[in-house]
């Protein structure tokens, strides 16, 4: 249970009936809408939405295979450039990718092709006798992974592949990442997060460890010491805070809290619920904490940005969802005061209005109040500094709080590595995570087979 909201009712449906509240976002294709779907495709020889797609995959080539009833064939060729396939079908931005970049995405179209959901298809309609990758011979060679999210599972999958064994070392009881903790309960079901995990391991030459923190029970010098390389998926496990007084009052906590709560509740029923809750926050995960909370039974959501919608980090597809919801979006507006009650626990917030003066941010001199139960931050994650707090860590380059690395993802110590979230390259993104894990396996793994060369 969340400390912070113990005061709170819980939702009035029983746990069967709210668990129809988070049913599949977007719902499976048929057989059929698959076939119709996949006919749609050009199959561009120079095909834009593959260069949209972070993670490379031969898009036309798979939905061909679909079309020609090869449906085996298409997720091979999804796996073999992203082994997160399903789950970055599912959870993937489409809108602002590879179906952005569709050429039949225009007026006279009308629609791009739904790339997202045949990928989808493939992956989920595939059926392996055994895993599609078989292992190369061993090399002998030991890599340490730290973190089991989109980053480290796809840096540890590629590397099993070519031969190595891959440790990775996990500080939650189970492996996932965001895609376990941190999605919106409605956009991954049935806890798809590890049928994927298992099919992952299928590979063989992985071992996970859980409970192991770094910079607690763990530290990067060991980890140099006992394997021929370390890659570092760290992701950002820290919220950023709003800097104002009263931050820890009952009633206001990270929004990554509340859904990592919400994912692993077996019973939806016994959560706390704020009938009237401010979402503070411009991007995906603040319309997801938003979204879920209606769907909870929340009668008065209000999700709060202090700039314009055009300037939200999250999707108009997002945004779409938020407002079929119910929630209330409002802008130009920054948190200036935690208002509490006699009991010191959360009764509202006010906020300052905002415009932009000589394109620089300000206050206008007015404000409003908004009456709440609780308020949840999703104004972003920050990089938890405890974890590279050795001496051999200290070392490491950062460009800011995030770990610098190159094109190849390595980072200023040799034979360290790292990707996802904890570093600056791309988005933060599901798939982009994905590839930075991929890519630093391959980059570490041809230096692995230089060294052996060399000796």
């Amino acid at each position: 249970m969340i400390n912070a909201l113990n005061h709170l009712p819980h939702p009035q449906d029983d746990n069967a009936t709210l668990a129809t509240h988070f049913s599949d976002l977007a719902p499976p294709l048929t057989p059929r809408q698959a076939a119709v779907e996949s006919a749609r495709c050009l199959y561009c020889y120079d095909a834009p939405c593959v260069d949209a797609c972070p993670s490379d995959i031969d898009i036309p080539s798979f939905i061909r295979n679909i079309q020609q009833d090869n449906v085996q064939g298409a997720a091979i060729k999804i796996l073999s450039a992203n082994i997160l396939g399903g789950s970055c079908a599912r959870v993937c931005p489409t809108e602002i990718l590879c179906q952005q970049a569709c050429v039949r995405n225009n007026a006279q179209e009308c629609a791009p092709v739904l790339i997202g959901l045949l990928q989808r298809y493939a992956v989920d309609h595939a059926e392996f006798a055994e895993h599609p990758f078989q292992r190369a011979p061993s090399t002998g060679k030991r890599i340490a992974v730290v973190g089991a999210g989109p980053a480290g599972l796809a840096c540890a999958h590629r590397l099993a592949w070519h031969g190595h064994e891959v440790v990775i070392f996990e500080a939650r009881e189970k492996a996932g990442g965001l895609n376990e903790y941190g999605i919106a309960k409605y956009k991954l079901v049935d806890d798809f997060a590890q049928r994927e995990l298992d099919f992952v391991l299928q590979v063989g030459g992985i071992e996970i460890r859980h409970g192991q923190v770094l910079g607690d029970n763990l530290s990067l010098g060991e980890l140099q010491q006992q394997f021929d390389a370390v890659f570092l998926g760290l992701g950002l496990a820290a919220s950023r805070q709003l800097g104002l007084p009263d931050e820890g009052a009952p009633g206001l906590l990270s929004a990554t809290e509340y859904i990592r709560e919400l994912r692993q509740a077996d019973d939806l029923s016994t959560l706390p619920l704020a009938e009237r809750c401010i979402v503070l926050g411009a991007g995906n995960t603040a319309i997801d904490m938003a979204v879920q909370m209606a769907r909870l039974g929340a009668h008065d959501v209000n999700l709060v940005y202090r700039r314009g919608l055009q300037d939200m980090g999250a999707t108009q597809h997002e945004q779409d969802i938020a407002k079929a919801n119910q929630v209330r979006l409002l802008t130009w507006a920054q948190p200036e005061q935690v208002l509490l009650d006699d009991q010191g626990r959360v009764r509202g917030m006010r906020f300052a209005r905002t415009h932009l003066v000589d394109g620089r941010l300000q206050t206008t001199g007015q404000t409003f109040e908004l009456a709440a139960d609780a308020i949840f931050k999703a104004i972003g994650q920050a990089f938890d500094g405890q974890a590279l707090s050795d001496p051999q860590a200290l070392q490491l380059e950062r460009d800011g709080e995030r770990i610098r690395v190159d094109d190849n993802l390595r980072t200023s110590l040799p034979g360290v590595y790292a990707g996802g979230d904890c570093t600056h390259l791309g988005q933060d993104l599901t798939v982009q995570a994905v590839q930075h894990g991929k890519r630093a396996a391959e980059a570490i793994h041809a230096q692995l087979t230089l060294n052996v060369e060399a000796a």
